[in-house]
């Protein structure tokens, strides 16, 4: 998963609906753990475009 972090509002909309679990907030800044599966749920979510599934 690519991270527009210029994007990124920090609303949090991603974290909820990551079936893995990897993506979190820490201190309004967005991170990605390892076991992403690029489902491309946070992206589909994602009012401002910060997420980019990679293919």
């Amino acid at each position: 998963m690519e991270i527009l972090l210029e994007n990124c509002g920090s609303c949090g909309c991603c974290v909820g609906v990551c079936p893995e679990h990897v993506l979190e907030l820490e201190e309004n800044v967005l991170n990605a753990g390892n076991g992403c599966t690029e489902c491309g749920n946070c992206a589909l979510v994602c009012p401002l475009g910060a997420l980019i599934p990679e293919v």
